[in-house]
């Protein structure tokens, strides 16, 4: 599926032209025989050859070398008869080809494309932009693609030369050695440049497609940051994690969603009629239903019939989503089960509670001006004269503390910041996520604002203005359609090109702030901070405000011609009937994992800011994120819960009253923060506070952060000072040629003339 996302199924006819380029040279060479016949030296000869091609000045001869090193990295599927065939060569060309230094080539290559104003300038003349303009930075691309995705999977049966090329190869994308920048920023550059306006006809989907996959190689992926989490605490000598997020996440179950009045009386409606006159339950209010409607397999059979009915009333995907899980997660149990088997179920909440030392603070600050009248600051050790209950709520609040990296960080940055000279400078260690970010740096700003703005412009919510920038340069024909079945073949890719361009984003942003955050905290709130100015918050909940549920089980792929089932294959005559009908998937994995991954950055985004909270509830997000717990799927439901569960204190009780069921699922689902009463909502918590000075000393944080690391030659403050009478004045000054006419008139005007007012030595200000 990764592979088959690289390209649009406009580009299919293209596959044809690579297999001629390549097979026109390969058998002027190599007579009689195919690829796969030839030994590991002549296909290293042949390779080879096509590397010396690219060296030519004919920009089209060029693109045909090109062309045929892109057919070799697809697999050669004309000599393959399967699909598994196609994707073992394309693995096993992938790796022979960075072997012989394909990949710098290309770069080199990509750099000249990159520079061609003549492209750029042609492509900005044209009314519209098609799939023709951008051709060979689509081939460069799809080959950089190819090698980067190959390389990156690992699998049990490579050999040890092939590992050896992989760590070179991470090594080569995150440390450069030949350029002074990562290659990550030149794609960066790609994205702005295109965003700005300059180059219409950069080929965004590859762009940000091989973006995401560089930083998946280069950072790693969430299983990897995990264990980058475990083995930095241990460095700092904290405590493990209470658990692996992602093993609690995998053994959650999906709930069944709120339900609104409108449906609950169509479901009892429907009840009544199954069951005749059976039921004669009134019209009940949110809070009195069972919790989300779930199987507990605590109850007894006869509780479970009016679940079932219910359950066989929902609409959309939730019922095979509740299937698998339960499948997978819950084994089936036996009608007559003795009372024991109920010790095997898992008892209490997913997730252990968490305490903060601030946390700590504020409860023993507010214990002691009730009991004693006075408070001790930040001391949490002292309980003299609070009563006993105090005693053991402050013990059992020591006992769930958790302390994060970022408090340590902030806390070597406060005491780095009070005394720079007796620290000394900090050792900064160079990770590839350090390297990103300080190559990143200066221009941060815009390459935000850039993947934000190709975001609004790929969000299905968006609606076409003449403003707005054309994502579609790399799908849209030549020719447009002129039946209907094409119409509709290309109305399908527009749609899949749109998705695939948010799944990209959505997965390389979320990766940026998980790794930055790891890095250092004040590398993701610059980030973050960014994000915000840039208005990422009303965007991703514009981007909910829609029917998620047929977003997420919407068909925009034609299964047929994904590769590489379209090269291989002889495809059926395709109709509109066979069209409409779409793939035999109830959903779309790619939008469900685009979803949560937005939903996982608006977390990140608001946790914790209680001034970006407020900007959740300014918006109204509360029934656009109540709307996505449709989708029963539980780590997106998860992510949702916690959204609604940092505002719940601002809604009002009203929302809350009519909103039980939606509480009793936060409590289930979402960790506990002992002494945060989010569900009650005291007036005392829920007063305004000084949001704008929230962001300014966060910013000012940050600032200094970044200041102090990373423009050490611009900060002079603490520079040496040259305290010598006779060094001051022997320093040779370059004066202006003029200045021994003036002199004269100078010292008498500047010197002699002004008073010297002794007394003001005495004052110091």
């Amino acid at each position: 599926m990764e592979l088959a996302e690289l390209y649009s199924y406009t580009e299919e006819p293209e596959l044809g032209t690579n297999r001629r380029c390549f097979e026109e040279d390969f058998h002027a060479q190599v007579q009689g025989r195919s690829w796969l016949e030839l030994d590991g030296a002549q296909q290293k000869a042949h390779v080879m050859r096509l590397l010396d091609g690219l060296e030519v000045v004919n920009r089209d001869k060029r693109l045909k070398v090109a062309r045929a090193i892109l057919y070799l990295a697809q697999g050669i599927f004309g000599d393959c008869d399967n699909e598994g065939d196609v994707l073992y060569w394309s693995r096993h060309n992938s790796f022979l080809l960075y072997q012989l230094g394909t990949f710098t080539a290309f770069l080199e290559l990509l750099n000249m494309e990159i520079d061609n104003s003549q492209a750029c300038s042609s492509a900005l003349r044209k009314p519209a932009i098609s799939l023709a303009d951008s051709t060979e930075l689509r081939v460069l691309l799809s080959v950089m693609y190819l090698l980067v995705e190959n390389i990156r999977v690992e699998q049990e049966a490579d050999p040890p030369e092939w590992k050896t090329c992989r760590e070179t190869f991470r090594m080569e994308l995150s440390f450069p050695v030949h350029t002074e920048e990562p290659f990550a920023l030149l794609l960066f550059t790609m994205v702005t440049k295109f965003c700005s306006g300059h180059a219409p006809h950069f080929p965004m989907k590859k762009v940000l497609l091989l973006l995401w996959k560089v930083l998946l190689f280069t950072l790693g992926g969430f299983e990897a940051l995990q264990m980058m989490k475990v083995k930095k605490r241990e460095e700092l000598g904290l405590p493990p994690l209470p658990e692996d997020s992602i093993q609690v996440m995998c053994s959650m179950r999906a709930a069944s969603p709120p339900t609104y009045s409108i449906e609950l009386l169509e479901q009892q409606q429907q009840q009544q009629q199954k069951r005749g006159h059976r039921s004669r339950r009134p019209l009940v209010k949110q809070d009195s239903l069972d919790i989300y409607n779930e199987r507990d397999p605590f109850k007894n059979d006869e509780a479970g019939v009016d679940e079932e009915e219910n359950d066989d009333v929902d609409s959309g995907i939730e019922g095979e989503l509740d299937l698998m899980e339960r499948d997978t997660i819950i084994p089936v149990m036996p009608t007559q089960r003795p009372p024991i088997e109920r010790v095997s179920f898992p008892k209490g909440l997913p997730w252990a509670p968490k305490v903060r030392q601030k946390d700590i603070e504020h409860f023993l600050e507010a214990s002691r001006n009730k009991f004693i009248g006075f408070t001790l600051g930040q001391d949490t050790e002292t309980l003299i004269g609070l009563p006993r209950p105090i005693h053991e709520s402050v013990k059992t609040l020591k006992q769930h503390k958790y302390v994060s990296i970022s408090d340590v960080q902030i806390k070597n940055e406060e005491e780095l910041e009070k005394c720079p000279m007796s620290l000394g400078e900090e050792e900064v260690q160079e990770t590839p996520c350090e390297i990103l970010y300080r190559a990143m740096l200066y221009n941060l700003p815009q390459y935000m604002i850039a993947l934000l703005k190709i975001l609004l412009a790929a969000a299905p919510t968006s609606k076409a203005k003449t403003d707005s920038i054309n994502i579609l340069a790399d799908v849209l024909p030549e020719e447009m359609p002129i039946t209907v079945l094409q119409s509709m073949k290309l109305g399908m890719d527009v749609n899949r090109h749109k998705e695939i361009i948010v799944k990209s984003i959505s997965a390389l942003l979320l990766l940026l702030l998980k790794h930055f955050k790891l890095n250092h905290i004040y590398q993701f709130e610059y980030v973050s901070q960014h994000l915000v100015f840039a208005n990422c918050i009303p965007l991703i909940l514009k981007f909910f405000n829609q029917n998620i549920m047929s977003y997420i089980t919407a068909k925009n792929s034609i299964s047929i011609l994904d590769y590489p089932h379209c090269a291989v294959c002889d495809l059926p005559e395709l109709t509109a009937e066979s069209l409409e009908a779409g793939d035999n998937n109830q959903f779309c994995w790619r939008n469900l994992f685009s979803c949560i991954n937005l939903l996982r950055i608006l977390n990140k985004l608001t946790k914790w800011k209680h001034s970006r909270t407020m900007m959740l509830v300014v918006f109204k997000s509360a029934p656009i994120l109540k709307r996505a717990l449709k989708v029963k799927q539980a780590m997106m439901q998860l992510y949702v819960l916690k959204l609604l569960k940092i505002q719940t204190k601002y809604l009002g009780r009203q929302w809350r009253k009519s909103n039980m069921k939606t509480m009793s699922a936060i409590y289930q689902k979402v960790r506990h923060r002992m002494n945060d009463d989010w569900a009650y909502g005291n007036d005392i918590d829920a007063r305004p506070w000084d949001f704008q000075a929230e962001e300014c000393t966060l910013r000012a944080n940050i600032e200094a952060f970044n200041s102090r690391r990373y423009d050490r030659s611009q900060d002079s403050e603490f520079a040496p000072v040259d305290n010598c009478l006779q060094s001051v004045l022997g320093q040779r000054l370059e004066l202006p040629e003029d200045f021994h006419y003036s002199y004269e008139l100078w010292l008498e005007r500047e010197v002699f003339s002004q008073p010297i007012r002794w007394e003001e030595l005495l004052h110091y200000q």
